[in-house]
């Protein structure tokens, strides 16, 4: 049997003499913790949602269903091997062991949390990143196209609601240690309850730290395993096709979608074992091998001093629009012991060019890259600072449409700065201006479900593109720089700083569907869309923080109890929790929360 132990966080670290007790006590704990949040992922993977939330849930519903997430999920689990399909159902068996209905989501809804399936951890898996390959940018390059013609590409830039990432490392020449540093936070929207939850897994064969997905057995995307430590960021591929094959799911009238898992019957659960069992970088590599979706980057570096980039997941091989086969020359790169490596979904060099077609802009790769260059003597604290810089490049070239008007400004996105506030609220104008102009106007009409509707909205859009809009001086004939000129005015009333506006605004499912949810503090934070601290609002609409880093860690090779992590939330679901969201004040003030893994300083769970 598994026993249960917390930290002064609640970060649940389970402790089992065997693989398939640990990964029992790992749903166990999981369905304590976060009972409502694993019954609204069930849901969601299986198209039942409509149940609970009527109307509202019907477009998510219908998608879940075309697109067969729970059927691809059934297929994957049943070409498991028998010992990944052991480990999967133990977790499972755990799942609804731990299950209770006393949730105050549950509550309020008047529902019971159903048990699970054995395949249902591959389903959630499944639904959290189907839409990560960018299906809803693909319809609005289509749409986009068809009103602006090629000019459209204008308008491209990383999708609005997709996932972006930073993670770096530099080998032990560059440490104080001596010893390799990773550090890193995946962006995405910010959820409450979080969607990534801090856990240890202890048995015999490993010892693991890192995030693992509620209701998804291990750590696949960010731990640290004591000799070695990974991390990852969304590489951007596509791997996600609109098709005319009337094999592949149509998922609205006469739209078609092929993407790798369904294809392949494959959710890449094969890795989730070998993982944690890695000591060495050459240990992950080989495991990332099973990965499949979503493509990422990896960062791996382990206590000897090896330190390695490589590519990971399956990218199809395409002669027009069939898939003739997948990927089979992926690119990696040796980090040398003076060496760094950065990864922040840009384009990477030639390579990318057989990954995908659209990348985020170079901003946060660039600037991380400027904080590492030539630096030495480096410290888990040097990377909990870069984790919070907060230069806004692109400000740098959208202040030349004013000159003079922000010339004095650092380009920062502090909390505190009413240049800042002012710079914000020019965007917004500047945005607001740009989407009225009437060769927009198609745009504005409703297409496709209202489920695309973030990656549809042509505002939102604008202002992501707002630098490329810039540089091209009259793009579509609008004279952006008059325009820039007339948003001063706008925008003379702001706030007093960026941070009476930038707060963080966690997504709960029941705000998705018309219902008060749990309060969670309004907090100020520092940064912006495109800084290293990734804190994203919608310039033209809102200023709130609605996506960003979901969690933040360092990996400290020299020493795991050096290292520290942090997530907006906390580690338990239920909003009369002690620990709901008491790393929430430490998370937008940028700082880490220690990682303990002495088992005299953790308390045990009766």
């Amino acid at each position: 049997m598994a026993r249960i132990y917390r930290d002064a966080y609640g970060v649940p670290h389970v402790r089992a003499d065997s693989v398939i007790d640990l990964a029992h006590g790992q749903g166990e704990v999981t369905a304590r913790d976060r009972a409502w949040q694993l019954e609204w992922l069930r849901r969601r993977a299986t198209g039942t949602t409509e149940e609970v939330f009527g109307e509202p849930a019907v477009e998510w519903d219908r998608f879940a269903h075309a697109t067969l997430i729970a059927e691809t999920a059934q297929r994957a689990h049943a070409a498991l091997g028998e010992e990944s399909r052991a480990f999967v159902g133990a977790d499972v068996a755990g799942v609804n062991a731990g299950l209770h209905a006393d949730a105050p989501e549950l509550v309020r809804l008047g529902i019971e949390p159903q048990p699970w399936p054995e395949w249902m951890p591959l389903a959630v898996f499944h639904a959290q990143h189907i839409l990560f390959a960018g299906l809803g940018s693909l319809l609005w390059s289509r749409w986009a196209e068809e009103v602006l013609g090629v000019d459209a590409v204008l308008l491209e830039h990383e999708e609005p609601t997709g996932s972006g990432s930073n993670a770096w490392a530099v080998g032990g020449g560059r440490t104080a240690s001596g010893r390799p540093l990773i550090g890193g936070d995946p962006h995405r929207v910010i959820e409450s309850p979080g969607v990534y939850q801090q856990i240890r897994l202890a048995c015999d064969e490993f010892d693991v730290v890192g995030f693992a997905f509620p209701g998804v057995p291990g750590t696949p995307h960010f731990a640290h395993a004591g000799d070695v430590a990974w991390a990852i960021t969304n590489a951007m591929s596509d791997y996600q096709d609109l098709s005319d094959d009337p094999a592949d799911p149509e998922f609205e009238d006469g739209l078609r979608m092929r993407n790798a898992s369904t294809v392949l019957g494959d959710l890449g659960f094969e890795a989730l074992l070998p993982l944690l069992r890695s000591r060495t970088v050459d240990d992950v590599d080989r495991a990332l091998d099973h990965w499949v979706e979503p493509v990422n980057n990896a960062v791996i570096a382990d206590r000897h001093g090896a330190v390695r980039y490589r590519l990971a997941g399956r990218v199809p091989v395409r002669d027009g629009t069939a898939w003739t086969g997948w990927l089979t020359d992926v690119h990696r790169e040796e980090v040398g012991p003076d060496g760094q490596v950065v990864t922040a979904n840009e384009r990477r060099g030639p390579q990318s060019a057989a990954v995908g077609s659209s990348f985020a802009p170079p901003y946060r790769a660039r600037r991380l890259h400027q904080l590492l260059d030539g630096r030495t003597g480096l410290t888990p604290e040097d990377f909990r600072t870069f984790h919070n810089d907060t230069l806004l490049q692109p400000a740098e070239e959208l202040r030349r449409l004013v000159p003079g008007e922000f010339d004095d400004w650092d380009c920062r996105m502090d909390a505190d700065s009413s240049t800042a506030a002012a710079f914000a609220a020019w965007r917004s104008a500047l945005v607001r201006r740009i989407a009225a102009e009437p060769v927009f106007a198609p745009l504005h009409e409703p297409r496709h479900s209202p489920l695309f509707a973030p990656w549809l909205d042509v505002t939102t859009r604008i202002a992501l593109a707002l630098p490329n809009l810039a540089a091209a001086g009259t793009p579509y004939g609008i004279d952006v720089a008059g325009l820039a000129r007339l948003a001063l005015d706008d925008s003379r009333e702001h706030p007093p700083t960026w941070g009476d506006t930038h707060v963080v605004t966690p997504v709960h499912a029941f705000e998705l569907h018309g219902m008060e949810p749990p309060a969670v503090p309004a907090l100020p934070v520092s940064g912006d869309s495109d800084c290293v601290r990734c804190t994203g609002s919608y310039p033209g609409q809102t200023d709130e923080c609605y996506r960003g880093s979901v969690a933040r860690y360092v990996w400290d090779l020299a020493d795991r109890q050096a290292s520290g992590w942090v997530v907006p939330m906390g580690t338990d679901g239920d909003p009369r929790g002690a620990h709901h969201h008491d790393q929430l004040e430490a998370w937008a003030v940028g700082d880490l929360v220690p990682i303990v893994t002495d088992w005299e300083r953790l308390t045990e769970e009766r």
